[in-house]
C-alpha cells in the first residue's frame, strides 16, 4: 500500500511542499529513505521506529521505502519524523481517515512518541497557506508561532498517539489562533532611554537624523565617552514595526532557532551586537544549506559593531554589498539562497590605538604612523557606505552632575515618526520607504539644491576629494535633515549640517 503525506521544507526563508511517499511491501525487513535526505533525515528512521513501537503500535517486519519528493532538492532537519510516522501508520491501517490530503504535517518525534518543537514553523505555515492548504498539524510547543498565520487552521499535538486519535476522530482538538493584536499592545517599559545620556547633544542630534532616514552611522570617540550607551538607545527612537515587517523578522528568527517559545512574533526591532572576534560566515550566514547570519538577524533593526577596527578586514569587506542591496545571496554545494538584511548599520571606534587622539583631557601616546595605520583598518569603500560619521567627545563633569531635564526617547521618536511619514508619502509609488534607499535617478528628482547649497557642496567636494558615493550620501542626509525641519526644499543649512557628519573625510 502507498501513502502520500504532505509536509513543508525550508529553502532560505521560504518553504516548499514536500510529498512524503511511504510504501510498505513484503521482502527482507528494511527501511530506506530516498530523495536527497541529509544525516538528520536518514536518522529519522530510528526515531520513527522507536516512537511507533513505544506508542503501542505494532510494526510488521516488512520492507519500508520512503521517498521525499521533489527528489532533486536536499532535505534536512527532523521535521519529517511526524509525516513519515503518519504515512507508515496509515499504510498499516491504524489510521482510518480519508482526509489526510487536507493536512500538512510538521514535527520531530522523540523515542517515546512525543512530538518535539522544531525551528522554522512560521515560514512553513505561511507557505502552506500560500499553497491553499488550510489545515496544519504542528508540535504543541510551536502552536503560538504557527497560530500567527491568519486563515490557517492550526492543530497542535503533543504525541503521536494524540495525532492518530485526532485523525481517527476519537479526540477533538480545536484550531489554535494567536491573538496578534494583543501582542502589538505590548506595554512593557523600555529599560533604556535617551534621557539617561547626559550631554552629547550633537551626537543625539546625529542619531536622530540617522533614525529619521535609516542612515548608517559611525561614532568616533575616546573610551568611556558613551558610544555604546548611545547605540543601545537608538532602537527606542525608531518607528514601531508594522505587522508585515514583524512577520518577516520572525521568519528569520524562527529559522535560526532563536525565537522564544512564549513570544511567537518579534514586535520590537532587533539589535544585534556581535563580538569583534566573529567570523565572516557568522556575519553573513552559512552552512551546507545556508542559515541566516548576524546581518539577516538584524533585518529591519540595527547591527552594531563596537570597536570597528578590531574586526577582521575581510569580515568588514563582506558587508559592502549587503549594505547597498539590503540582501545577501549565499551559494553552497547544496544550493544557493537569498536572505534579506535591510538593517541600519551602527558602529563605534576609537580615534587611535590608545583611544585619546584629540581628547581634551588625556594625551595621546600614539605616533602619527600608528594612528594612520589604525584608521587604515577600515577601507575607503567601507567608510563611503557610512552616511554619518560623528565625533563623540568626553563628557564634562558639570554635564554629568547637571539636574537639567533631558529629552526622552519618546519625544525624539515623535519627530522621527513625523519625518518617516513624510518620506513614506513622498516615495509611496517607488517601493522605497526612507531616504537612505534613494537611487541616483531619485536623487536628481528629490534632492534638488539651490545655487547657494550647490556652491557649498562643490567646495567641500573639491577640498576633501570626496567620492561620488560620499556625494550621494551627503545629499541623502541633507534630505533627511530637511524632512526633520518639515522643509520641502533642501536649504544651505541642511547641506552644511550634512557635511558636518562626514568627520573622517574632514579630519583624517
Amino acid at each position: 500500500m502507498l501513502s502520500t503525506i504532505r509536509s513543508i521544507a525550508l529553502y532560505g526563508i521560504d518553504g516548499y511542499l514536500v510529498n512524503v511517499e511511504v510504501d510498505i511491501h513484503s521482502g527482507l525487513p528494511s527501511w530506506e529513505i530516498v530523495g536527497l535526505p541529509d544525516v538528520s533525515v536518514r536518522e529519522s528512521k530510528e526515531r520513527v521506529r522507536a516512537a511507533i513501537k513505544n506508542s503501542q503500535f505494532d510494526i510488521l517486519s516488512r520492507k519500508v521505502v520512503i521517498n521525499l519528493a521533489p527528489a532533486h532538492i536536499k532535505k534536512e532537519g527532523p521535521s519529517f519524523d511526524l509525516p513519515i510516522a503518519i504515512g507508515i501508520l496509515n499504510d498499516l491501517e491504524y489510521i482510518h481517515s480519508n482526509q489526510l490530503g487536507d493536512y500538512v504535517f510538521i514535527g520531530e518525534l522523540s523515542l517515546d512518541g512525543n512530538v518535539n518543537k522544531i525551528n522554522g514553523v512560521l515560514p512553513m505555515c505561511i507557505e502552506a497557506y500560500r499553497l491553499g492548504i488550510k489545515k496544519v498539524i504542528v508540535p504543541y510547543a510551536n502552536r503560538l508561532e504557527a497560530g500567527v498565520v491568519k486563515g490557517l487552521q492550526v492543530y497542535p499535538i503533543k504525541s503521536l498517539t494524540e495525532a492518530v486519535s485526532f485523525l481517527n476522530g476519537t479526540k477533538k482538538i480545536a484550531p489554535f489562533v494567536t491573538d496578534v493584536d494583543h501582542l502589538f499592545t505590548d506595554n512593557s517599559i523600555e529599560n533604556v532611554d535617551f534621557c539617561d545620556v547626559k550631554g552629547q547633544e550633537n551626537v543625539k542630534r546625529a542619531m536622530e537624523v540617522a533614525a529619521a532616514g535609516a542612515h548608517n552611522c559611525l561614532m568616533i570617540g575616546s573610551p568611556g565617552s558613551g558610544k555604546t550607551m548611545l547605540a543601545k538607545r537608538i532602537p527606542t527612537i525608531l518607528p514601531a514595526l508594522t505587522f508585515e515587517e514583524a512577520l518577516e523578522i520572525t521568519k528569520i528568527h524562527s529559522i535560526a532557532g532563536i525565537l522564544p517559545e512564549d513570544k511567537p512574533l518579534v514586535i520590537k526591532r532587533p539589535f544585534r551586537s556581535p563580538h569583534h572576534t566573529t567570523t565572516a560566515m557568522a556575519l553573513t550566514g552559512g552552512g551546507k544549506i545556508p542559515r541566516p547570519g548576524e546581518m539577516s538577524l538584524a533585518h529591519y533593526g540595527i547591527l552594531f559593531l563596537d570597536e570597528l577596527p578590531e574586526f577582521g578586514r575581510y569580515v568588514l569587506e563582506v558587508m559592502r554589498g549587503p549594505l547597498e542591496d539590503g540582501k545577501i545571496s549565499l551559494s553552497r554545494v547544496n544550493g544557493a539562497c537569498t536572505y534579506p538584511c535591510n538593517f541600519m548599520f551602527v558602529a563605534s571606534m576609537n580615534p587611535c590605538p590608545c583611544g585619546y587622539a584629540g581628547d581634551a583631557k588625556k594625551v595621546c601616546t600614539c605616533t602619527p604612523f600608528q594612528r594612520e595605520n589604525y584608521l587604515k583598518k577600515i577601507s575607503g569603500p567601507m567608510l563611503d557606505r557610512i552616511d554619518i560619521q560623528v565625533n563623540v567627545p568626553s563628557v564634562e563633569y558639570q554635564k554629568l552632575e547637571s539636574q537639567e531635564s533631558v529629552e526622552s526617547s519618546v519625544t525624539i521618536r515623535e519627530r522621527v515618526n513625523k519625518a518617516r511619514k513624510i518620506q513614506q508619502e513622498r516615495y509611496k509609488n517607488l517601493k522605497i520607504f526612507s531616504n537612505s534607499e534613494l537611487t541616483a535617478p531619485m536623487l536628481q528628482e528629490f534632492c534638488v539644491l539651490d545655487s547657494d547649497a550647490k556652491k557649498i557642496l562643490e567646495s567641500v567636494f573639491e577640498k576633501f576629494g570626496l567620492s561620488a558615493r560620499a556625494h550621494a550620501r551627503i545629499l541623502k542626509v541633507a534630505r533627511t535633515i530637511a524632512d526633520l525641519d518639515d522643509s520641502a526644499n533642501i536649504r544651505v543649512e541642511h547641506v552644511a549640517e550634512a557635511v558636518q557628519y562626514r568627520l573622517l573625510d574632514r579630519k583624517f
